[in-house]
């Protein structure tokens, strides 16, 4: 506590009258106040008998200054907490709370400070006059953190609506600009500032996905961020309707539909990035729920260093990606990295002498020297249909998006045995699950033995945010699920993250890869021609070194990359 007040005898009367604290331990306090050097205020806080606001309560009372409760400071509003900047709010303790007429009032930690007082004065706007109060510092330390935080995510939205435009694609590929500013009927205009502002702040915070959740009684608005959906707003039930008919719009989907499933998407191309929307709508009991899927097609920003492997893995990955032909197939849910990765190694690999094709759906990242190919079911431009036409084109490398079905699996298998190095992905849950997986949508397991040089899968998890990361002691159910054996949790320091205004209150900020490779050695191939099981397959390539994922995602606990937590959530045994 640094206000400039003695704490004395009489504050401790005042919270013992006040039934906050008992006589024997205002005598305690009393006793050990001197040793340690602090006010008998201060003592009674860092004794655990009283609040920080209980004793700044008592100690306005005492000095006749109106008193501000922690609850009262988060209830500012915002247009008087920015009458004063952020920075002198931060370097005084104080905020401004609260606007009577021409009067605002500001809590102070310190209301004795007279050169912060007058310095308010001539920061505050002329018509208003500054009067002082007295809050607790934790309490308004707290309501720095999120009033400004919020007044700048307001300020950074506005800015980011301002400068969206909006294409809806055709049935045909063409785009044609939607203007989300203008409207017919006012009365809508309220409900296309809001379907702004969702799309805006998804933007700004890194959202990959938008979920608007009609209720019972309200409509949810989640946010997924680093894989993990945050509630961010409720609009009420009334906005529920025109929210679902602005999106269809943009998305030219049909607005008297309202039975039916539908698929539609839309890009946003903004000042410095664009944004390609994918927007699936389902009816449920409640109404129709959307899903939008933000995919930025910017700039690719990643290499295979930056992705999170180990130095064995990336050692193996990279000898693999530089071999003239064969099979690389990532697996892994939807959300899992399972792109990021193949362009990290085709931007790894690739050169003038090459020629790269690749077949996405949709294209996430324009690579400069790739040739890169949209495909479009709506006009027949499939997977399969896309792949016979590349086999003119004389390709070297080829990346197919995902193997979904027989054809274009063998398609991919013939192109590998035949001096082409192709990438694709999977959905299956490991390494050794994917080689049966490609065998159950119809490849012969004398092709996928031959054709494959390395089965990667791969989860993202996140990590520990570095503005609040702290020790931690971890569960027993953790350490139990985990299998930990009891010494070697005890020889580690385990870190987590206590949640700040950088993380929004999480603990963790951005993500990083878990990933188990499986090598096809001689071995691997011999079980996969004899067409065995995934325990049998996983159980060799575990006998020759293969890294679980779980065990991978331990080792980055153990350094202190993500938690304990986090690696239960995205892993099994």
């Amino acid at each position: 506590m640094e206000a400039g007040f003695r704490i004395g005898q009489q504050i401790g009367e005042m919270l013992i009258e006040a039934g906050l604290v008992s006589q024997e331990q205002l005598k305690e306090a009393l006793e050990k106040a001197p040793e340690e050097h602090l006010q008998v205020g201060e003592m009674l806080v860092s004794l655990g008998f009283a609040t920080e606001e209980n004793v700044y309560s008592a100690l306005a009372r005492q000095n006749d200054y109106r008193f501000f409760n922690n609850e009262q400071l988060l209830e500012s509003k915002e247009d008087v907490v920015r009458m004063i900047p952020e920075e002198f709010a931060l370097e005084n303790t104080l905020i401004a709370a609260i606007r009577e007429e021409n009067v605002v009032w500001i809590a102070m930690e310190d209301p004795d400070d007279i050169i912060a007082i007058d310095n308010l004065q001539k920061i505050a706007p002329d018509d208003v006059t500054v009067e002082v109060g007295m809050a607790a510092p934790q309490g308004i330390r707290h309501a720095i953190d999120q009033l400004y935080v919020r007044i700048r995510k307001q300020r950074e939205t506005k800015e980011v609506i301002g400068d969206l435009h909006f294409f809806a694609e055709s049935d045909e590929g063409e785009e044609g600009l939607v203007d989300m500013t203008d409207t017919k009927a006012q009365e809508d205009a309220p409900i296309i500032k809001l379907v702004n502002m969702i799309i805006g702040e998804a933007m700004k915070e890194r959202a990959t996905d938008i979920h608007i959740e009609p209720k019972e009684h309200n409509v949810l608005v989640r946010y997924r961020i680093d894989g993990v959906l945050n509630a961010v707003m409720e609009p009420p039930k009334t906005a529920h309707n025109g929210i679902i008919a602005r999106i269809k719009i943009i998305s030219k989907l049909n607005i008297a539909e309202k039975r039916l499933p539908q698929d539609g998407r839309f890009t946003i191309r903004a000042k410095d990035r664009e944004v390609d929307v994918r927007v699936s709508i389902l009816p449920t009991i409640n109404g129709e729920k959307v899903v939008m899927r933000l995919l930025d097609k910017g700039a690719f920003g990643f290499t295979l260093a930056t992705l999170g492997f180990e130095d064995r893995q990336y050692k193996i990955f990279k000898r693999n990606i530089i071999k003239p032909y064969g099979m690389i197939i990532i697996s892994g849910p939807t959300g899992s990295g399972k792109s990021t990765t193949l362009y990290a190694s085709l931007r790894e690999i690739m050169s003038e002498g090459d020629n790269i094709t690749t077949v996405e759906d949709p294209v996430e990242y324009h690579l400069d020297g790739i040739n890169q190919v949209q495909v479009k079911p709506r006009i027949g431009l499939t997977f399969s249909s896309s792949l016979r036409s590349i086999l003119r084109q004389d390709p070297d490398r080829l990346l197919i998006g995902e193997i979904r079905d027989e054809e274009t699996a063998d398609i991919a298998v013939k192109f590998s045995l035949t001096g082409h190095l192709v990438f694709s992905t999977v959905h299956a849950n490991d390494a050794p699950s994917t080689v049966t997986r490609l065998i159950d949508i119809g490849v012969p397991p004398f092709l996928a033995g031959s054709s494959l040089l390395l089965v990667m899968a791969q989860r993202l998890v996140r990590t520990i945010c570095p503005h609040c990361k702290e020790k931690y002691i971890p569960k027993e159910t953790e350490l139990e699920y985990l299998d930990i054996p009891k010494d070697e949790w005890e020889a580690h320091e385990w870190m987590t993250g206590r949640g700040c205004v950088h993380c929004r209150n999480t603990g963790y900020h951005s993500r990083t890869g878990i990933f188990e490779l499986l090598s096809v050695t001689p071995d691997i191939r011999r079980l996969i021609f004899e067409n065995a099981s995934q325990d049998e397959v996983r159980d060799m390539a575990i006998e020759q070194g293969m890294e679980t994922l779980r065990e991978h995602g331990l080792s980055k606990t153990k350094r202190g990359i993500t938690t304990l937590a986090e690696i239960l959530r995205v892993t099994t045994e």
